[in-house]
């Protein structure tokens, strides 16, 4: 296990990790573009200003960690952890997130649109003035998501589980909703259906 390690700056491009253990490290601004990682923890690691373009994830949890200004780009996630972890002013053009536990993540604000985040978890998520256009959240787990000024128009939320007040705060115009969903939104709105 490594603990407060200072990789700032480092260059640790294309390198591969298996099962390592980071607590409290520092990869501002680090050059970690091509990253491995299999089996991986980082708790409460700062990737500020970092470089993950094109980097692989499996398996790997990023628990409470800083994501500010951190390149993204092509970078794909698998089967990996978020929880409670923030992202500022990151770019998620070209991202693959699949299987995915982004609970308690912090992404109010982020230009999500027309990604592909189906089936993913974002429980108890900050989603407050993020952008969802097109998105495609099939089957995503949205309950208790801060929704407030979230732009979902056009997503598609079949299947997607979310409560009340995400129904009221979010922007759903041409959202594509199921039976279900539809019975909630009107439910949450005070609507009767007989």
């Amino acid at each position: 296990m490594e603990t407060g390690e200072d990789y700032r700056d480092a260059v640790l491009s294309r390198a591969r990790w298996d099962k390592r253990q980071f607590v409290r490290c520092d990869f501002g601004e680090a050059d970690l573009r091509g990253l491995l990682t299999q089996g991986c923890t980082f708790d409460e690691c700062d990737f500020s200003k970092a470089d993950l373009g094109a980097s692989r994830h499996q398996a790997s949890a990023f628990r409470s960690c800083t994501f500010d200004r951190t390149v993204l780009a092509e970078s794909r996630w698998t089967g990996c952890s978020f929880l409670g972890t923030s992202f500022v002013d990151c770019q998620f053009r070209s991202v693959l997130i699949r299987e995915t536990d982004l609970s308690l993540a912090g992404l109010g604000g982020a230009r999500l649109r027309r990604l592909d985040l189906s089936g993913l978890r974002l429980r108890e998520a900050n989603l407050v003035d993020a952008d969802l256009t097109e998105t495609d959240l099939r089957g995503a787990d949205l309950t208790g998501a801060r929704l407030a000024d979230a732009r979902l128009e056009g997503a598609d939320l079949r299947g997607a589980k979310l409560d009340a007040n995400g129904l009221r705060q979010a922007k759903l115009a041409g959202a594509r909703i199921d039976l279900e969903t539809a019975m909630a939104f009107a439910a949450a709105h005070g609507l009767v259906v007989q």
